[in-house]
């Protein structure tokens, strides 16, 4: 079995990290061990006597969801359940309408995601999440919960609901057709500018986010627990990569994966990300894993407007797979369907917990995950290493083994993508985000093995699309239909 000083051996990165001092970990026969106290023993012979001696939990699957159970918070068909809900929700008096954004965040909720939430939080996980960075669940344990997932209402709403002393309200699009009821509402104050302070860091102006579904939302926030008429689609020819944790959990098992490596990323893949995926799952084979996967989990939901939008970024990804540079025999891909905060170390803890509930026990993190510039000053917004180093100590992910990046550039002598070797640091070159961008627009070519040539070939092929249009829309990926 993978024992924690096998662990660390394979990823001495990890040696120092302060406040891990849980590391969940799955032998070749899928079996975890899981401490109570500070009992922290794993075997492969004798585990269950093992376990009955000092009061250890086995686990023989994937990792446990926070709260132990996956939500589900979409109506089922059977029983007319669904059919009722949908009726229902047609003759609620009131409707609150939804945004992109907060589609999204009904799309989040309803699949698990955000599991224990039940729903758009009420007052007392909304202070829990913004000044704690985590919810007490049912079972009065703690889970992370680092980003308030809330929906507004304006002032004349608020007093028209409680003026009828409703209870449940029809959560409804654009187009006014329903998509969910809210029940056993609680109305409380929206404090945007405490919101903004805890979530940021700052208050500056030019936050994406903030922007787009904090700055014109209502003054009053609605929380309750969420039942949602159907599932979210996008008919946009993705969504056969929006799979639920529920969906994703069922492909690990009948995959035999006895480990899930997540690698989130809002960016086009180079073979400098495939290196560091491919090297993770070498080192968790020598570690004694029988069949690691990765969960390459690009994020589908709201982005700045100068980021690579989704579709563009799929079929990217496609060409990853097809060209060999991922094995597609142990690398699964999907759409999270969060919106993008840009929050930094507070955002990368959601990013992190949502993957404990797809099934992941190992979740890799780079530079200034979740990050971006100041918006206002010529510098970063967040510290590069506050990403990994929070999420080494953050209260509820002490289950989630926190894989941090080893750095990876162009080796100019290999003509390849390798980690970098500080002996021989001339030799190294750095391709930024920003460079990338600029080369795929002028239409000019990369060194030799950054990327596979039909993935680059996609990204040039966006910027030219971009020629006659471009700037015309800040929101460009499609919405829930």
């Amino acid at each position: 079995m993978a024992t924690q000083a096998a662990f660390l051996a394979g990823f001495p990165q990890l040696a120092a990290q302060p406040g891990r001092g849980r590391v969940e970990l799955g032998a070749p026969a899928r079996v975890a061990v899981a401490a109570i106290g500070s009992a922290k023993v794993g075997a492969r012979a004798g585990v269950k006597a093992v376990a009955a001696r000092l009061g250890v939990r086995c686990r023989a699957s994937l990792i446990e969801p926070d709260g132990g159970r996956l939500v589900d918070l979409v109506a089922p068909e059977e029983g007319g359940r669904r059919a009722a809900l949908r009726r229902e929700a047609a003759t609620l008096p009131h409707r609150v309408r939804l945004g992109r954004v907060e589609k999204e965040w009904v799309h989040v909720l309803s699949e698990g995601w955000a599991s224990p939430l039940q729903g758009f939080m009420r007052e007392h996980e909304f202070l829990q999440a913004l000044h704690f960075n985590a919810i007490r669940g049912a079972d009065g344990r703690m889970v992370n919960m680092s980003v308030p997932i809330v929906l507004s209402v304006g002032d004349a709403q608020r007093m028209a609901i409680q003026a009828d002393g409703a209870t449940r309200v029809a959560l409804v699009d654009d187009r006014d057709r329903p998509i969910a009821v809210l029940s056993d509402i609680e109305i409380y104050k929206h404090n945007k500018e405490e919101r903004i302070a805890r979530t940021w860091g700052t208050t500056a102006p030019g936050l994406p986010y903030v922007e787009e579904a904090i700055t014109n939302a209502g003054d009053w926030l609605i929380g309750g627990d969420l039942e949602v008429i159907e599932p979210i689609k996008y008919n946009d020819g993705l969504d056969q990569y929006r799979l639920s944790p529920a969906q994703l959990r069922e492909e690990f098992a009948r995959r035999n994966a006895d480990a899930v490596f997540a690698f989130q990323l809002r960016n086009p893949v180079h073979n400098g990300h495939a290196l560091l995926m491919t090297d993770t799952r070498k080192r968790l084979l020598d570690m004694g894993y029988k069949n690691p996967v990765l969960l390459l989990h690009p994020l589908g939901g709201f982005t700045k407007a100068d980021d690579v939008p989704l579709s563009w970024r799929m079929k990217q990804h496609e060409k990853v797979l097809e060209e060999g540079v991922l094995n597609p025999e142990s690398t699964v891909v999907a759409i999270f369907p969060s919106p993008m905060h840009y929050a930094g170390p507070t955002e990368v803890q959601w990013h992190a917990k949502a993957r404990i509930n797809a099934g992941a026990n190992f979740y890799i993190v780079g530079r200034d995950p979740a990050g971006m510039s100041h918006p206002t000053a010529k510098r970063d917004l967040y510290d590069a290493d506050h990403g990994k180093k929070v999420l080494s100590m953050a209260p509820g992910l002490e289950r989630l083994n926190i894989l941090p990046f080893r750095v990876a550039a162009y080796d100019t002598k290999q003509k390849k993508m390798d980690f970098f070797d500080p002996s021989r640091k001339d030799d190294f070159l750095f391709i930024s985000g920003t460079k990338m961008r600029t080369l795929a627009k002028n239409r000019e070519s990369p060194p030799d093995g950054f990327m596979c040539p039909g993935g680059w070939k996609v990204l040039v092929e966006y910027y030219d699309s971009l020629v006659p249009s471009e700037g015309s829309s800040k929101l460009r990926e499609p919405v829930a239909a």
